[in-house]
């Protein structure tokens, strides 16, 4: 009678699962994405169709993923202003006259003229996750409906630096008007000192802070977790 034999597979070293789990790691892990500069409408700047009939600035928007601590540059001139609202409706209407406080926020020049224009660069911070709308609300709205508007969508990202996350911060922040009282209007805020890093890791926030937002954790470690679960599963196979 023929002798049986069993054949099968030899159990992986422990040294053997470290080096592969390492080199899973290594290529597979996600790098946490870093705070970026965003120059609205690139070379055009911010402008209207009378002045540049090629704008589309929701198109410009396409492809783009903004985040908070992320920061959209308007290069215009003082007559031209900005305005950020959370307020569909507000931004709908291309007027901010019906805003309601803590939802609209207008940067403008101190001295707006079509006569005597000079350029003005205004950097405004993304502060909120969600729908963010933009507009310029000068001449009673015909700006914004002359192509000087568009929307987008605010993801978590990292979450805000420290340096937006304190109002009293020397910052670039927004001064919130009055709703509807264009006396009250800031003027535009520039800091001369205003060097937002574009692309870089704000690491030290989540050293100081002592937790990492889910977003992030899940990030780093959701890959790593999955590999290690893989390895568990091929030595019980085996």
């Amino acid at each position: 009678m023929e002798e049986s034999r069993r054949h099968g597979f030899a159990l992986p070293s422990i040294s053997s699962l470290i080096i592969f789990f390492i080199l899973f790691v290594v290529t597979s892990s996600t790098k946490v994405g870093a705070y970026k500069n965003y120059t609205v409408g690139d070379t055009l700047g911010w402008y209207d169709n009378t002045e540049k009939s090629n704008i589309d600035y929701q198109k410009w928007t396409a492809g783009k993923t903004f985040s908070l601590g992320d920061f959209l540059i308007f290069n215009t001139n003082n007559n031209h202003s900005v305005i950020r609202t959370y307020n569909i409706t507000t931004y709908k209407s291309c007027s901010y006259e019906d805003s309601v406080d803590n939802d609209t926020t207008q940067w403008s020049g101190d001295d707006p003229s079509n006569t005597s224009p000079h350029p003005v660069s205004v950097p405004v911070p993304l502060m909120k996750t969600g729908p963010t709308y933009f507009l310029s609300g000068d001449y009673d709205g015909d700006q914004c409906r002359n192509g000087m508007h568009f929307s987008i969508n605010v993801t978590y990202g990292q979450g805000l630096p420290k340096s937006l996350k304190d109002p009293s911060d020397e910052a670039p922040g927004p001064v919130t008007p009055q709703a509807g009282d264009e006396e009250s209007a800031p003027d535009t805020i520039v800091p001369a000192s205003f060097d937002h890093p574009a692309n870089v890791t704000d690491d030290s926030d989540i050293e100081q802070s002592g937790s990492v937002p889910l977003s992030v954790f899940a990030g780093l470690f959701g890959v790593q977790l999955h590999g290690i679960l893989i390895l568990m599963g091929l030595y019980c196979i085996f």
